[in-house]
């Protein structure tokens, strides 16, 4: 009997990611085989996100067009905007054959056992614990993967619907944790990227287990007592002691082997500077730090439900340059939030300009029901926010470039992610694209790398997954050019 076979149409964020992998590994252990031509697929998961309406649309968009292009295949809609909206689907999307939620991936085995039998099922569940689990195949470019350390968000950030997708705050166990990371380095993996909604909350959910036995309670610090950034506070670490996030950096670097690990997602309230000088003791751990500021202006940043004020965000970037002269901050803005006035924008501009973020993303305000802010008044036409977004795009563009050019002449360990002209092409100089240590996945820019295709040793050195060393002779808007130097014998 020929195996049935699925097409996974992945959406959404690193997060999603990561439970796109652990759908594949469980329909490669229920027979499936996993095929990347959707017209030859007897199952086609599409892995939604549901985060904000182009997000939603577009998943929604991908649903109809593979129910209409391939109508044989069974069409599953999953992922966050399945979990979301799983009761009105129920009734009101025809087109998804079955609606499956990522409360309980383990739900996935007897929802495809279902859908073959000609049923049609709709499964929500509880957010539970953490999605995670043995995963055969990573979707990241090798050498490189996600590891979740927390699923949900207590944060309610007044714009935000994760909560009410992934649920509230919940953190794997330190050891847990650690093991994963041991089978990644096992398999190759050079780049870990610790990812969450908040790594800071780690272990601060009110179910988690204290990691370190604190006679207190870390959600009630955090979600009860904490009434400005812990930035703002120079006795918090005297008064609470190491952070949980602490913990697990510290459990992680007593692994042996070189690695790296990049810590994605950290909120700015929550951002505890012990991680700092813990992280300087050991480079495997990267400066990077990924902080959603969302706003400059102080009263847009009150009504997002943060408690700090853009002068604390800019002590929080200060700091972490004292620390590591050198980091890479990336963070993100959310425009046309309700009531954001033309003063407020402007004071975000000179927030970003002050701040010299390495990268940052911009999104506009997405109108979410069952959140805070959808209630709010004073809401900013599209096109302004639109416009807003494109404004801080062009400043953020102008600080690229600039800090992209003051690593040229520089040596950096490159992660070599995909070959781009090889010998088999006739060309005499092969091309590769890979990352630095201050370019997450995905979002930041790249390194190009120039090697000699007639010297054997390069053309080994620069494979998939390698990390090698590469002198900067150039910038670009978002990327560097360099070339490959190969270490003595």
């Amino acid at each position: 009997m020929t195996s049935k076979t699925f097409f996974l149409d992945q959406h959404g964020c690193a997060k999603n990611q990561v439970d796109g992998e652990l759908i594949i590994t469980r329909l490669e252990n229920l027979g499936f085989e996993r095929t990347e031509d959707a017209s030859c697929a007897d199952l086609i998961i599409v892995n939604s996100c549901g985060f904000i309406e182009s997000a939603k649309t577009e998943s929604l968009n991908s649903l109809m067009q593979a129910k209409d292009s391939y109508p044989n295949a069974k069409i599953v809609l999953a992922g966050c905007l399945a979990e979301r909206y799983a009761d009105v689907f129920k009734d009101n999307l025809p087109e998804a054959d079955a609606v499956f939620g990522n409360g309980d991936m383990s739900k996935l085995d007897g929802v495809v056992d279902s859908l073959f039998k000609g049923e049609r099922p709709v499964v929500k569940e509880e957010q539970r614990g953490v999605c995670c689990g043995d995963r055969n195949t990573l979707l990241s470019f090798k050498g490189s993967a996600y590891v979740k350390i927390t699923e949900g968000c207590d944060n309610r950030c007044t714009f935000c619907a994760i909560p009410l997708i992934r649920g509230t705050l919940r953190s794997r166990p330190v050891d847990e944790i650690v093991d994963e990371i041991k089978l990644l380095l096992s398999r190759g993996v050079y780049e870990i990227n610790l990812i969450g909604q908040d790594l800071a909350a780690f272990g601060c959910g009110k179910d988690d287990v204290s990691f370190s036995d604190k006679e207190f309670s870390w959600h009630d610090v955090l979600y009860s007592k904490l009434k400005e950034p812990v930035i703002a506070d120079p006795d918090f670490s005297s008064k609470y002691g190491d952070s949980e996030l602490l913990t697990l950096i510290k459990k992680i670097s007593l692994l042996p082997g070189n690695f790296w690990v990049r810590l994605l997602y950290i909120h700015p309230d929550h951002f505890n500077p012990d991680i700092l000088d813990f992280m300087k003791t050991d480079s495997r751990f990267l400066p990077y730090f990924d902080i959603p500021f969302q706003s400059g202006s102080d009263s847009i940043i009150k009504s997002m439900n943060r408690k700090g004020q853009s002068k604390d965000y800019v002590s929080l970037v200060r700091k972490i340059r004292e620390v590591f002269p050198e980091s890479c901050i990336r963070t993100t803005f959310l425009t046309g939030f309700p009531g954001e006035s033309e003063k407020n924008a402007e004071e975000t501009k000179s927030f970003l300009k002050e701040i010299q973020s390495d990268w940052s993303g911009c999104f506009s305000y997405s109108l979410e029901e069952d959140t805070p802010a959808y209630k709010m008044k004073h809401r900013v036409p599209h096109k302004k926010a639109e416009k807003r977004s494109l404004e801080l795009q062009e400043i953020q563009a102008e600080i690229t470039a600039c800090r992209l050019k003051e690593r040229t002449g520089k040596t950096y360990d490159v992660l070599v992610e995909e070959i781009v002209q090889n010998a088999e092409e006739g060309s005499d100089e092969g091309l590769a694209i890979g990352r630095a240590w201050f370019e997450a996945p995905e979002v930041d820019g790249s390194v190009v790398i120039r090697y000699d295709l007639s010297d054997p040793r390069s053309v080994a050195s620069v494979q998939e997954g390698n990390v090698v060393k590469v002198k900067v002779v150039s910038s670009s808007a978002v990327d560097l050019d360099g070339m490959l130097l190969l270490g003595e014998d």
